[in-house]
């Protein structure tokens, strides 16, 4: 499969992939996070050619999930804001962040601690069912197929 045709897939891994999949694209993401907006100060971040940067933000901005803003009129210049689209990543970003922080953070621990301002403390994300809010893991939980794909209940087995 060519990385063009992620986007045509059955599957909603496969065609958020296509937007975000590429090893630049989250940390850009990452830095739009933690409060970078100007094309110069991604690019220093990243140390990427402004070509990859170009194309990645031109990518995202076509998708929906950053919007330029211009910050000077001459020469013209963008800042780049998250949209609702690209906010609703943010779990996607802690969640790498926290398993980065478990297999390789190294011997002085986490580079970012994670502070929560409503109630004044560091903390670790955690996934939570959406209906019971009881933590969920892959151990108790159990995919299947849902009206956009009906066709995967042949490959869903009761007894996986």
């Amino acid at each position: 499969m060519k990385w063009h045709e992620l986007s045509e897939q059955h599957c909603s891994v496969a065609r958020s992939l296509a937007v975000v999949g590429d090893r630049w694209t989250l940390l850009i993401l990452r830095d739009l996070f933690l409060g970078a907006r100007r094309f110069e100060t991604i690019r220093d971040s990243l140390g990427l050619s402004r070509t990859i940067l170009a194309e990645r933000l031109s990518l995202l901005e076509a998708e929906g999930v950053l919007r330029r803003k211009p910050y000077q009129e001459k020469p013209l210049r963008h800042e780049y804001h998250l949209t609702g689209k690209g906010i609703d990543l943010y779990p996607v970003i802690m969640f790498l962040l926290r398993w980065g922080d478990r297999y390789y953070a190294g011997d002085q621990g986490p580079p970012v601690v994670q502070h929560h301002l409503a109630c004044g403390h560091d903390f670790t994300p955690e996934l939570h069912c959406s209906e019971c809010g009881e933590p969920v893991s892959p151990f108790e939980t159990r995919p299947r197929a849902g009206e956009g794909f009906p066709q995967l209940a042949a490959l869903l087995s009761p007894d996986d």
